[in-house]
């Protein structure tokens, strides 16, 4: 699936400060999102090169099945890109710093 993204001046905002990761969980299900730069080459080259040096890296896992993906802040939430054409919307609220075992 092709995406089109638009990104106005307020999305361009940087996200809050926040230590290197950051991770949203639903039951098995999480979102880990970086601060670093965005890795995939494949989300990359569906995008402008205005936007592409705003993505930052994220990877998830959905159903045991890991995705490696890019996100940037969109008013209070985390726009993910994913490299299968997926993209999804994600509080930053529900995001925590990663639990140390």
């Amino acid at each position: 699936m092709k995406f089109a993204l638009v990104l106005t001046a307020a999305t361009l905002i940087a996200a809050p400060a926040f230590a290197d990761e950051m991770v949203a969980s639903n039951g098995k299900d999480s979102v880990r999102l970086s601060d670093k730069p965005c890795a995939s080459e494949k989300i990359l080259s569906q995008l402008k090169p205005s936007v592409r040096a705003v993505m930052r890296n994220a990877s998830a896992v959905v159903q045991g099945q890991p995705y490696a993906a890019c996100w940037v802040v969109e008013g209070d939430s985390a726009h993910l890109l994913y490299e299968d054409g997926d993209q999804g919307l994600i509080p930053l609220s529900d995001f925590k710093a990663p639990q140390t075992a």
